[in-house]
């Protein structure tokens, strides 16, 4: 028997290969953004509630289809804007009939 046997000599250490660091300039896939819809749809509804209704249920399919952020701000335009209406018949109906009891009361004079 050799000497070498006897004392095995230790292995190189392994080389890891090195981590690669994104590039500056790499393309890096987006993030959806806000959609403009659902925000603009929000604001309105408290204006205009009609217009609030129409744009949140556009702007909830278009988040279906881009995946984009702002569903919960399109529910919302949608809910403020038929609450709004809602609020708004009542508010009609009442002036009606008020208008209608004052014109009776004003014909007996």
């Amino acid at each position: 028997m050799s000497d070498s046997d006897l004392n095995p000599q230790p292995l190189p250490p392994q080389q890891q290969p090195p981590q690669q660091q994104p590039q500056y300039g790499a393309y890096q896939p987006a993030q959806p953004g806000w959609n403009v819809m659902a925000i603009v749809g929000f604001i309105l509804a408290f204006f205009i509630s009609v217009v609030g209704v129409i744009l949140g249920f556009v702007a909830l399919s278009q988040i279906k289809r881009t995946g984009e952020q702002g569903r919960g701000l399109a529910i919302a335009a949608i809910i403020i804007g038929f609450v709004e209406i809602a609020i708004g018949i009542i508010v009609f109906i009442f002036v009606a009939i008020g208008l209608g009891v004052a014109a009776s009361q004003y014909q007996n004079y």
